[in-house]
């Protein structure tokens, strides 16, 4: 027994030895203060460990070579008013050993206090170094640390604005909710849900002791099939917060998870198996549906939910994808009550007018080959969870015409399908082919055909943003147009203009990953890309998009591509996107902890970061104008619009705003 407590009693002693050898003798704590409408104070709190003396920041003579610094990013669009700097805490002037020099130190804890001119309307983010400087004893250990504090405008944003954002913002809420509530339309016709439709409304109508009972009874039975949906992407919200969707949505882990559950649903959707949640939870739920009761009644939705999950999971997964990277929390949360209210609504209808049962068609071998037709469907979609991995660590295994390859032949083997031409084990037998089954079947050769020009290159802009974008494709006829146009104006096959040469460098960070169409220059830095504008004098269009914006591709294609607006792009601005899901490591200097204390280590984490903080909004794409210092040249957040005129009206107008505050 002694023994074993002299184990611990040692084993503690070399613990804490341990502990104390990993403390840092100085810990930094930043924070920002608001002292009037133009600066801004950066609080450097530094906790000092006993027996350890930090030097100032401030020099005791001109010659003092031993102080601690703050060191902040190039390219920072905010100054800093360093004549003010104040010190809260009690400095002591210590000779060096030699007697021929004075130090200034701090033993106990001190503040530092860098005064930034920020004015009350601009949203920016103060990114840098504090590197320390301290003596304990006869050393002199010393340290880095990386800071990005956020700092919120204190003025509020003009009401025009206000306006504007709201109006977007509702369209695009009301646009998801609409979506979402016709795909739940569509899951009614699959072969999980499709039959128990007339058996769930004759229950209600001949079980209920009147037809006003079985009226509400059906009700209250849409309604829990609503909440059921809606209620747990709810809470999932709350508790996580409203990014949590969102970073799953664009994770490389859920996309490659998705690819998985997507291909196995459709392997069983071909008929090699019967994929469906364990029997015991529709038991369960079964069993406690039989009580009866507005709770038996939740509990006969919640059964139908899991029965039908093998037909409707794979479509709530695509909805959750995509309305989780619209930028507004509550979106994924509106879809999902769009798509149970879409399923919901025909258990009601039949119940208020019963005699529509009459003219449902009869369950049978139909049911079947829509499963099979989702099938096909579930498989073009996982080669596009795949491709956003691909896309965000350039694996280059499904550049643009390889996965063309892949949609063609799987909508051209559909069209078979629905012909007859290509059949499956659990197929009746087809005597004659049906007109909806022809006519879906003219759309999916159309489809395959449609897409047949892409491998060389043609822009097929009816899929931008859901196929790779065409600066994946080796080989493009339509990029030929654009390297040709470069080259006679002086543009060189690595998009760098003469210009660019002559007065600013050109675009070096990143260029071997990431690429922009129409022979565009831009820079992926930051900080590459102000200072390349300082260089030119010119405005700068800040580009937040992403490998798997679908509707970044969409703007590109729509927008960009016009000749008016890509002549003003290349001519008007110093363009600089933005990647917000890219891969990329940072170098270990540039690796800093948010705010919110999470560790920004990736090129994309950094853009998005810089998003949220500087213009308050996580979506893509996102387009903001910015005048050398780094201001807004508009409060406009500007998105996905397919308005040309629009867009070349709001380049005009911001161009217009440089020009003024340059004179």
């Amino acid at each position: 027994m002694r023994n074993i407590a002299l184990f611990f009693l040692v084993g503690i002693i070399g613990l804490t030895r341990l502990t104390a050898q990993e403390t840092k003798p100085v810990q930094v704590v930043f924070n920002t203060i608001r002292v009037n409408d133009s600066i801004i104070y950066l609080e450097v709190k530094a906790t000092i460990s006993k027996g350890v003396s930090v030097f100032s920041v401030k020099k005791a003579n001109p010659e003092d070579p031993f102080i601690s610094q703050l060191v902040i990013d190039s390219g920072a669009s905010y100054q800093r008013q360093a004549d003010t700097l104040t010190e809260l805490g009690n400095a002591e002037l210590v000779k060096q050993s030699n007697g021929n020099s004075v130090n200034r130190l701090f033993s106990n804890d001190v503040i530092f206090r860098f005064p930034f001119h920020i004015a009350a309307k601009d949203s920016t983010v103060l990114a840098g170094s504090f590197n320390w400087l301290a003596k304990n004893g006869e050393e002199f250990p010393s340290g880095s640390e990386p800071f990005l504090v956020k700092v919120r405008p204190a003025a509020v944003i003009t009401n025009d604005t206000t306006a504007t954002d709201i109006t977007s913002k509702g369209q695009s809420l009301w646009k998801v909710f609409l979506v979402c509530f016709l795909t739940g339309l569509i899951a009614i016709i699959t072969p999980c849900v499709f039959p128990l439709i007339p058996v769930t409304v004759s229950f209600f109508l001949k079980r209920s002791k009147s037809r006003a009972e079985g009226l509400q009874n059906a009700i209250w039975y849409s309604l829990s099939i609503i909440l059921i949906y809606t209620i747990p992407t709810l809470l999932l919200t709350l508790i996580f917060g409203d990014k949590i969707l969102y970073n799953i949505s664009t994770s490389a882990i859920s996309n490659i998870l998705f690819f998985i559950i997507f291909i196995v649903f459709a392997i069983s959707f071909f008929g090699a198996f019967e994929l469906e949640l364990p029997n015991s939870w529709a038991n369960k739920a079964d069993q406690q549906a039989g009580k009866g009761g507005i709770l038996g009644i939740f509990f006969m939705a919640l059964t139908l939910v899991i029965v039908s999950f093998s037909c409707t999971g794979p479509l709530v997964g695509t909805l959750l994808g995509q309305t989780s990277t619209k930028g507004v929390s509550i979106a994924p949360v509106l879809g999902m009550l769009g798509f149970g209210t879409g399923l919901a609504l025909p258990f009601s209808l039949f119940a208020f007018f019963p005699s529509m049962l009459q003219s449902l068609p009869k369950s049978g071998g139909w049911l079947n080959s829509v499963k099979v037709t989702f099938g096909f469907i579930e498989l073009a979609l996982a080669m596009k969870f795949l491709s956003n991995v691909d896309l965000a660590y350039h694996w280059h295994l499904l550049d643009r015409d390889v996965f063309l390859v892949f949609w063609i032949v799987i909508f051209g083997l559909l069209g078979l399908y629905l012909i007859g031409k290509l059949t499956f084990s659990h197929d009746s037998e087809l005597k004659f082919v049906s007109v909806p089954r022809l006519f879906f079947a003219i759309f999916s050769f159309c489809f395959t055909l449609y897409m047949v020009p892409g491998l060389w290159g043609a822009p097929l802009k009816l899929l931008s943003g859901f196929i790779p974008p065409a600066t994946t494709q080796e080989f493009n006829l339509e990029d030929l147009k654009y390297k040709i146009d470069g080259l006679s104006s002086g543009v060189s096959q690595q998009g760098n203009t003469s210009s660019l040469h002559a007065i600013a460098l050109p675009p070096a960070r990143y260029t071997d990953k990431l690429h922009v169409p129409f022979g565009l220059v831009a820079y992926f830095d930051l900080s590459e890309g102000m200072a390349a504008a300082k260089a030119l004098n010119k405005p700068v269009m800040l580009d937040f998009t992403g490998h798997s914006c679908a509707n970044c591709r969409k703007m590109e294609e729509q927008v960009w591509k016009n000749p008016e607006v890509l002549k003003r792009i290349k001519e008007n601005f110093v363009l600089i996107s933005l990647y917000v899901d890219e891969s990329t490591e940072l170098p270990p200097a540039e690796q800093v902890t948010s705010p919110n204390g999470d560790k920004i280590t990736t090129l994309g984490e950094k853009n998005l970061e810089y998003e949220v903080s500087k213009f308050g909004f996580n979506a893509q794409p996102l387009y903001k104008f910015i005048d050398l210092d780094g201001n807004p040249l508009s409060d406009v957040k500007y998105s996905y619009d397919p308005d040309v005129q629009k867009f070349i009206d709001h380049l005009d107008t911001v161009k217009a705003a440089f020009e003024k505050r340059k004179k």
